[in-house]
Formats: structure tokens, C-alpha cells, sequence
């Protein structure tokens, strides 16, 4: 019987990627984790028994603890912090259980971390596709307290060396284009995050990116859409907000609604 303060890893999975993702937090001991340095997408370590230092943090959001096996770590840090008042359950199972289920893992050593537990992340300004697929890809699936500089093209590899950030989306780093593929391909590649939905994604974004809107019928509208946002915005941050609504939706349709058509008149109406 699933406890009342549980969650399975299959419910886990469909929160993933989107807006209403819970925060995730893995409390394994460092012995667990070096067994297998892969995160649950979108998680972050913390130690168990400083979990109660996270609540002024926590304080008003959904939180999701994760430990080995989803016992005495996961459900006294879920007890613990519901009883500073915060929403949390633990992962039925835990670590094991989601490993069962083959689900995506996010290995730690690709993850660029800053001291902080975040990460900072530098590319060109005024971005259209590849610039705002990139940091929706890495708020949903890898950090979701990322920051983006959005700077000059000739400027990118500077700031990244004098502020410590990771450069994406330009010539000579490793987070970029490879062969025909876009920085969005590279980076669902290297976080192995694989999935059918975001592969039909990245297919749309690469069409889109790469001016081949043979790949996928959506791909023109991606462009017409991420065009479209370049032209309402003059603020960088702002234009990568608006844009996040648009990824989630394009990331649901590959999800849930690649089968599903509109048309119109309905069949009854009929002349």
C-alpha cells in the first residue's frame, strides 16, 4: 500500500520536464552515491542531516526527497521538513526503484557546478532557438535555479573565463553544435537524457535551428514563433521567460499529444 506522503517513480517521470516539477533533493549518503554518480534529472545532493537548514528556502514550495531505497533517509527528511510545514513526499523505492524503470539519470561529472550548487551559464545575446531550447532544457531537466548571461558574440569566451561560466552555443567549446547536429542534441546527448519525447523535440529544434524545416513539419513553426519573440523583446532574460511557455508546450505535445489532430467543421455539420 503506497503511503500517503509517497510517490512512485512512474509519477515522478511525469512531472519531469514540466512547470509543476516539485523541488527535487537527494539526501544518499556519499557511500550510495559513489556507487553511481547519476542524479535523478533535476535533483541536487544534500546532506540528510542538514535538511532542516533548507526550510526558509523551501518554505511555500512542493519538495520530492530522495534517498537509496526510499526508507529511513527519505521518509525522516520528508518527516522532518512537513513538520517545518513544507509540502514534501519521498520516492517510493528511491534511487534503486527509479533505476528499475530504466528512466533517465543525469551523470554529475558532465554537470558544470559552481560553488553555490548552481550553475552559470554564458552565450550570445539575442538569442532565437538553439539559445532558448538550451536553457529550458537545463531548468527543467538539470538545474532549475540556472542562471543565463547573455552577452556579445565576441565576448562569450571572456566572460565565461573571468565570471567561471560554461559557454554554450558558440564556436570552439564543448557545449555546441557537432557535425549536423545542434547544441540542444549535444546536451540532451551528454546529460543522457535520451527520451522519446525530447529526441521528437530535438529533431523540431534542429530543423528550426539549422534552416532544414524538412525534419519535421513543426519546425517552421517553431522558427515563426522564436522570430516572433526576438521581435517582442529587447531584454535577453525576458525573451528566455516567455520563451520557457513555449518549450513546455512543445515538450507536452511530444509527450502526450503527437497522435491527437483539430479540425473543423465537425462531422455533423455536413451540407
Amino acid at each position: 500500500m503506497t503511503a500517503p506522503n509517497e510517490i512512485t517513480p512512474q509519477q515522478l517521470s511525469r512531472l519531469i520536464g514540466t512547470p509543476e516539477c516539485p523541488i527535487l533533493i537527494d539526501v544518499c549518503t556519499d557511500e550510495d552515491f559513489n556507487q553511481d554518480q547519476r542524479l535523478i534529472p533535476s535533483a541536487r545532493r544534500y546532506p540528510f542531516d542538514k535538511i532542516v537548514d533548507l526550510v526558509p528556502e523551501l518554505l511555500g514550495k512542493k519538495v520530492i526527497i530522495i534517498c537509496h531505497k526510499g526508507l529511513k533517509l527519505s521518509q525522516g527528511a520528508a518527516a522532518l521538513l512537513r513538520h517545518h510545514s513544507i509540502d514534501c513526499q519521498f520516492i517510493q523505492g528511491g534511487i534503486v526503484a527509479w533505476r528499475k524503470t530504466n528512466l533517465p539519470m543525469v551523470p554529475t561529472a558532465k554537470v558544470p557546478m559552481q560553488p553555490d550548487g548552481t550553475t552559470l551559464w554564458v552565450t550570445r545575446h539575442r538569442p532565437k532557438i538553439d539559445r532558448i531550447a538550451c536553457p529550458w532544457l537545463i531548468r527543467r531537466f538539470i538545474d532549475p535555479c540556472a542562471k543565463f548571461l547573455f552577452v556579445a558574440p565576441s565576448e562569450v569566451l571572456n566572460v565565461a573565463e573571468k565570471f567561471n561560466a560554461t559557454p554554450f552555443d558558440v564556436e570552439d567549446c564543448f557545449w555546441t553544435h557537432r557535425n549536423d547536429r545542434c547544441t540542444f542534441d549535444t546536451m540532451i546527448a551528454e546529460f543522457e537524457l535520451e527520451s522519446a519525447p525530447l529526441q521528437n523535440l530535438a529533431t523540431i529544434v534542429r530543423g528550426a535551428d539549422t534552416d532544414r524545416h524538412d525534419l519535421a513539419p513543426e519546425a517552421a513553426g517553431l522558427m515563426a514563433v522564436s522570430l516572433g519573440l526576438s521581435r517582442m523583446y529587447r531584454d535577453d532574460l525576458a525573451q528566455l521567460e516567455a520563451g520557457m511557455s513555449i518549450y513546455d508546450a512543445f515538450f507536452r505535445w511530444a509527450r502526450d499529444a503527437t497522435d491527437e489532430n483539430h479540425n473543423w467543421p465537425s462531422s455533423s455539420a455536413k451540407r
